[in-house]
């Protein structure tokens, strides 16, 4: 289903000419519920990936053996999605069965991985693959046309609260002969870092760079004109909420600094390049003018706007940062928010 994000509330160019110099193009993925195969983009679907190639694992030290199954995190998705969609019998109220409760209440966090010692190799878990004809922006070097992103799912890596995330590029003309069943790990640190099956939807849209990147004068004028907060209320224009940085999973534009001092990673080469954005929801309270339209009749329906059931620390996102050569040596750098 094509999704079309609607034209901004109002022109901020009109209004500030100057941030004209501060516009960019992102592709905004639009991750929906699906079944994706190995020929085509997705988040939380199954990699091309080639039948001799060593699946990427996790052998930094940390509990492994502590947390929820994968395999239950993934019933219990479907038995709720199953069970809200249903339209309950007459006189009965919404909801899962008492037999599907029986079964949800089952789920447990424990040690469901005894086995496991703290620095055993462990599968890392497959988040997204993006093929470079789907997605514009996705600057694939070299003629790799295929960008995967995989991530070991407990918060416990390089001595911070937080994922070890792993990005493979490939030509996927040279994957001839594909992997067939995908290994993932038992035991997941947080539900939240299994991404549920999603098909895509890409779409080029404009922004501008976050209010904390541009100028001072620029950026005091643009709080002038939004006025005071006691003055605001759900109706009124913000620029961080409807002018500048498109919410959600997108690809190249800008990052939305929510909280702190923009970190802005560098290379050798340059300044880094943002590549793409893993995000927590769609859009919030404070984006809801960015619902694509096609959406806005179910945006408030039970996971609406988190429909890969992907949770970045507290509602926060990723942010994939790469060479601003594409250069292969020079390694990406991750910078979590939230």
């Amino acid at each position: 289903m094509t999704r079309t994000t609607p034209p901004r509330p109002v022109d901020a160019e009109a209004l500030f000419p100057e941030l004209a110099a501060y516009r960019g193009r992102t592709t905004r993925l639009h991750p929906r519920p699906g079944t994706p195969t190995v020929g085509e983009s997705s988040v939380g679907g199954p990699f091309l990936w080639p039948a001799d190639e060593p699946w990427p694992v996790c052998v930094e030290p940390h509990r492994r053996r502590y947390g929820d199954r994968t395999q239950d995190v993934r019933t219990e998705r479907r038995i709720l999605a199953e069970a809200w969609a249903r339209t309950p019998a007459p006189g009965a109220m919404p909801g899962p069965t008492p037999e599907e409760g029986e079964i949800l209440s089952s789920f447990k966090r424990g040690r469901h991985a005894p086995w496991l010692e703290d620095t055993d190799p462990i599968p890392l878990l497959a988040v997204a693959q993006l093929y470079a004809r789907d997605v514009p922006g996705l600057g694939t070097p070299a003629g790799q046309d295929l960008l995967q992103l995989l991530w070991c799912p407990f918060d416990a890596h390089h001595g911070r609260h937080e994922p070890a995330v792993v990005l493979r590029r490939r030509r996927s003309a040279d994957v001839t002969d594909a992997l067939a069943e995908q290994p993932e790990p038992v035991v997941v640190g947080a539900k939240g870092y299994v991404p549920s099956p999603c098909v895509l939807d890409p779409e080029i849209v404009t922004e501008h760079q976050d209010l904390a990147l541009l100028p001072d004068e620029l950026q005091q004028r643009i709080l002038d004109w939004e006025g005071d907060e006691e003055e605001q209320d759900e109706d009124s224009v913000l620029y961080h909420s409807d002018l500048s940085v498109a919410p959600g999973w997108k690809v190249g534009g800008f990052a939305a600094w929510n909280a702190g001092d923009p970190t802005l990673p560098g290379c050798d080469c340059g300044p880094m390049e943002l590549l793409l954005t893993v995000a927590s929801h769609e859009w919030d309270n404070g984006s809801r003018s960015w619902i694509p339209l096609e959406d806005l009749a179910g945006a408030d329906a039970m996971d609406a706007s988190v429909p890969t059931q992907v949770t970045v620390g507290r509602w926060g996102s990723l942010l994939v940062y790469t060479c601003p050569t594409a250069d292969p040596a020079h390694p990406p750098r991750f910078v979590f928010q939230g």
